[in-house]
């Protein structure tokens, strides 16, 4: 592989290969603390969040364009899963209840709605990790935001069949395509923001994909408001998403391709061009491709192939379990329900209008938390925040079963209420601190394949949510009703155990740093206390069996 100094960037730079004395291995030397010293990165801890912003404001312009594409994916969370709670959609993809004179859904067809955006992220996912690693993260983004464009179009025209088996057919078909088209949009977004921003703005950076969310959810739920009560308010909704659709192409033909990508595929020049660009001013670029490279060239040597197998294999395995956890944990404190809250609460005995109201409640309290959430993960252990507020949204959903063993009017606004503070707790915590983990804890080799692995599952737990919860709350069905906070408070107590066990503590370290504690089988209590004998040394000596100190 060519290097920085064959292209005659950077000629100081000390020797990047040793021989062991004793053995005569061939040992790398990454040049960590030297890089982190010329580029001021050993003095990001020191600085507040709004100087390190100011600093890295090239990454943090480019982060906040991609957030485009995070703005899509909570647009059409509400927009696809909110709309079942529309009147007109009702008579038209519904059914008339004569007993109690309403229009339902059937749980049948409403579990295969929920299910099949969730089945089509998994297999987008899967599908945008291999087409990143193949066309590069730029054209991977804009080509999957065009077929998320084609699949509204499929909605938009979902109710002109005659037959409602042949209407509510063609709403699922739109669906799974845009759940595809989606999996891979945020596969693509979160490989490349997490392979650009520093160490000291990563988690604040994680932290944007719950803020857009929400501030894409709040603007679906306006559009859903606005067009409530009309005959075919839904359709306006569907052709509402077109515009979310194209913002991130946009946005993929104006920012650089990720540095790695390039380091990768060997164009270490275009990888400099593309450092260039997101580099503060002074900074000493070449030194900070070199490092990549270094670090690159490293995890090669554990991984001959860059392939979803590897993610499963060695030291991979335990980076990738995680990773899968992490990308589960929204479903453990209860996203998936929080997501239906508008049609949950008409369940509970909520009308359509305040249902909504709530619904938008729910998302501008959650906005305003997750916007001190990117405050808090930068200050913050991530490990503190998920078992924090995983212990109080068990509360929580225990005071919401308790209410619902009852009946009367109270209980409903309760319901919503303690719905809201989920939200809350769980926006400045365990979400966007989640998001955080599932993007420092795979290695740059295999990053784009493991965030990959992490959507599918996370897409696989919402699919499994959404074909349950609907059986269990739906009065046709299980007829659990509100009862269904006792099930979420088992998950919570269940996921802040399981996350004690085995997310370990990452904030603020590198990827050198993050790879060398993985390598050493570090539990995950021990992340947080361990520091680097040699830091200020200049070098870091690892082989390709074990780091050596």
């Amino acid at each position: 592989m060519a290097t920085v100094r064959d292209l005659g960037k950077h000629e100081n730079l000390p020797d990047t290969k040793a021989v062991d004395n004793d053995t005569g291995t061939i040992i790398d030397q990454i040049t960590e603390s030297t890089s982190h010293f010329s580029n001021g990165e050993a003095w990001d801890e020191d600085r507040t969040l709004w100087q390190n912003i100011k600093r890295y404001r090239k990454v943090v312009g480019i982060t906040f364009g991609l957030t485009s594409a995070i703005l899509l994916y909570g647009f059409d969370n509400v927009i696809v899963g909110t709309v079942s709670g529309m009147p007109g959609f009702q008579k038209d993809f519904g059914e008339y209840l004569v007993k109690t004179d309403e229009w339902i859904l059937p749980s049948s067809w409403l579990a295969l709605w929920n299910v099949s955006s969730p089945i089509g992220a998994m297999c987008g996912s899967i599908a945008g990790a291999f087409l990143q690693d193949r066309i590069g993260r730029r054209r991977a983004l804009a080509l999957c935001s065009l077929l998320s464009a084609f699949s509204v179009a499929i909605m938009y025209v979902s109710y002109l069949p005659s037959s409602i088996d042949s209407r509510r057919g063609c709403f699922f078909a739109g669906r799974l395509f845009q759940g595809f088209s989606i999996g891979a949009v945020m596969t693509t977004t979160q490989t490349y923001m997490s392979e650009i921003l520093p160490p000291i703005l990563r988690g604040s950076g994680m932290a944007f994909f719950p803020v857009f969310t929400f501030l894409g959810q709040l603007t679906g739920a306006l559009v859903i408001f606005g067009s409530l009560h009309k005959g075919k308010g839904y359709t306006i909704a569907f052709a509402s998403q077109w515009p979310f659709s194209f913002v991130p192409i946009l946005i993929a033909l104006f920012i650089p391709e990720s540095p790695a990508y390039h380091i990768r595929k060997n164009a270490i020049s275009r990888a400099l061009e593309s450092q260039t660009r997101l580099d503060p001013r002074g900074t000493d670029t070449a030194a900070t491709v070199e490092k990549m490279q270094k670090d690159i060239e490293h995890e090669a040597q554990l991984n001959k192939a860059a392939s979803f197998a590897a993610c499963f294999r060695g030291r991979n395995l335990r980076r990738t379990l995680i990773v899968m956890w992490a990308n589960s944990l929204p479903c453990v404190f209860g996203l998936s329900l929080l997501a239906k809250a508008s049609y949950f609460l008409q369940i509970v005995g909520m009308s359509s209008g305040n249902s909504v109201l709530f619904l938008i409640l729910g998302i501008v309290l959650g906005l305003l938390a997750n916007a001190v959430s990117v405050w808090a993960v930068s200050r913050v252990g991530r490990r503190k925040l998920i078992f924090a507020s995983l212990g109080i949204s068990a509360g929580l959903w225990l005071g919401m079963g308790i209410a619902n063993c009852f009946h009367g009017s109270g209980v409903v606004w309760w319901t919503a209420a303690s719905m809201m503070l989920v939200i809350v707790v769980c926006g400045v915590g365990v979400w966007p601190a989640a998001y955080a983990v599932a993007a420092e804890t795979s290695s740059l080799q295999l990053r784009a394949k493991t965030q990959g692995i992490g959507w599918c599952v996370s897409a696989f737990t919402t699919a499994v949510a959404g074909i349950v919860l609907p059986y269990i709350f739906n009065p046709d069905a299980g007829n659990l009703r509100g009862k269904v906070g006792f099930t979420y408070v088992g998950s919570c107590v269940v996921g802040l155990g399981v996350s004690w066990l085995i997310v370990p503590e990452m904030k603020g370290r590198s990827i050198g740093e993050i790879d060398r504690m993985f390598e050493m089988g570090l539990s995950a209590r021990g992340f947080e206390a361990w520091r680097e004998d040699d830091r200020g040394s200049g070098t870091r000596e690892w082989t390709a069996e074990r780091p050596v100190v």
